[in-house]
């Protein structure tokens, strides 16, 4: 728990963060591939390249600090974070990663008003918000592992069918190759799919589970998408009988 000297300074430097949140974003990014490349395969490029990822970023900074003190407030999008970080397969060390570079940008950013006093406060603070999620992870991490059927990290299956839906959707549908069975999933809930080397790049998509649960198999429904590499590779280049690395349904349910 944050001391009140800490929450104190929190609070007051929100508007700071406010003003600037999308500049610090925007440096943001770029730091952290450039000091931690392995992190890029947990990021779609095309968000980014949109903007998507870094307004949602300073949005969620910016909701943290304004609501340091009620942290209660925010536990629908803490749930939504860490059903997102799940289902993409983030460990705990890349926290310290994203900390790091997350302060930088704060300090190139605010210059002189980032004083030593409003960096360790934030310092603490984001490691106070990284705890918290680290431990909501772990609990589903281990929830999904022992499920009946269930699994932790990757696991290989198998294209057993694939149905053109129509010219631009097709239907997959994959089957474990451990033949090991699948655990029960909740509608509105989504499975991450890992290419370690799609034009040597790794990539990592999340796509919503389009067939009822209880089936021996599990189905995505996948729409080419203009510059979709993903999509693109799924449509073009995987054909049946090839293995793919899914990771355990995750998501809200709807």
């Amino acid at each position: 728990m944050l001391d009140t000297a800490t929450v104190q300074i929190i609070k007051a430097t929100v508007p700071a963060l406010q003003l600037y949140a999308n500049d610090i974003t925007s440096h943001f990014y770029p730091l952290l591939f450039a000091q931690h490349p392995e992190v890029l395969p947990y990021f779609n490029q095309t968000n980014q390249g949109k903007g998507t990822q870094p307004k949602a970023l300073a949005n969620a900074v910016i909701a943290y600090g304004a609501n340091i003190d009620a942290l209660g407030n925010l536990s629908e999008a803490v749930s939504k974070i860490v059903q997102k970080h799940v289902a993409l397969g983030i460990l705990p060390e890349q926290y310290d990663a994203v900390g790091s570079c997350l302060i930088q940008a704060i300090k190139a950013v605010l210059g002189d008003a980032a004083t030593d006093e409003v960096i360790d406060a934030w310092t603490k603070a984001y490691g106070q918000l990284a705890n918290i999620l680290i431990a909501a992870e772990e609990s589903i991490y281990t929830e999904n592992e022992q499920k009946s059927g269930g699994w932790r990290g990757e696991r290989e299956f198998i294209l057993v069918k694939r149905v053109d839906e129509s010219s631009v959707i097709t239907s997959f549908y994959f089957q474990p190759f451990d033949d090991k069975g699948l655990p029960n999933f909740e509608a509105g809930q989504f499975l991450t799919l890992v290419f370690d080397d799609i034009n040597g790049v790794s990539m990592r998509r999340n796509y919503s589970l389009s067939d009822a649960t209880g089936k021996d198999y599990v189905r995505i429904s996948v729409k080419r998408e203009p510059n979709g590499v993903v999509s693109d590779h799924l449509h073009n280049n995987i054909q049946l009988g090839d293995k793919v690395k899914l990771r355990a349904p995750s998501g809200d349910f709807t």
